[in-house]
């Protein structure tokens, strides 16, 4: 089964919630098998500072569905956590986005992968080093990436149970 990384995020309502119903999701799905999961970090806004701050995780999962097939069931999440595109980069009760699939790339409009801008946002790469320390993006080791990182602050975040 070919491994992907995904990446959620969300600051409006119950954050945390919001990301572990979104998990819940991707558990209940027969095609996906989830791996790993980062710890939880909250992260300052990027592109648009107007909002509340972010908890983020990354996932890796093992998956038979197609790329485009895994961006459509992300969408679904989306949707079902009432999800609702108004601004650029703006607040949001979930973002579920595919960030690496293995074996594929891709420059298409709709599902660009390795996941555009990913290696400037400390809100990926923290949680993505967390849990894959040895991956490699575009041919640069995720440890260089995070040597060269400025950005954003980004704090892990200690849930209990």
């Amino acid at each position: 089964m070919p491994k992907a990384y995904l990446g959620l995020g969300s600051n409006i309502s119950d954050t945390k919630e919001n990301i572990d119903r979104a998990i819940d999701m991707l558990k209940g799905h027969s095609e996906i098998e989830v791996k790993k999961i980062s710890s939880y970090y909250e992260t300052e806004p990027v592109g648009y500072d107007e909002q509340d701050w972010f908890l983020n995780v990354v996932l890796e999962i093992d998956t038979t569905l197609e790329p485009y097939e895994l961006l459509e069931f992300c969408g679904s999440i989306e949707e079902r956590l009432k999800r609702r595109r108004i601004i650029r980069w703006g607040p949001r009760t979930i973002d579920a986005d595919i960030l690496l699939y293995e074996g594929f790339t891709s420059r298409d409009e709709k599902l660009t992968i390795p996941h555009p801008r990913m290696t400037e946002r400390a809100f990926v790469m923290v949680p993505l080093y967390e849990i894959a320390p040895n991956i490699k993006i575009n041919d640069r080791n995720i440890s260089q990436i995070l040597k060269n990182l400025d950005g954003e602050e980004i704090r892990k975040i200690a849930y209990e149970g």
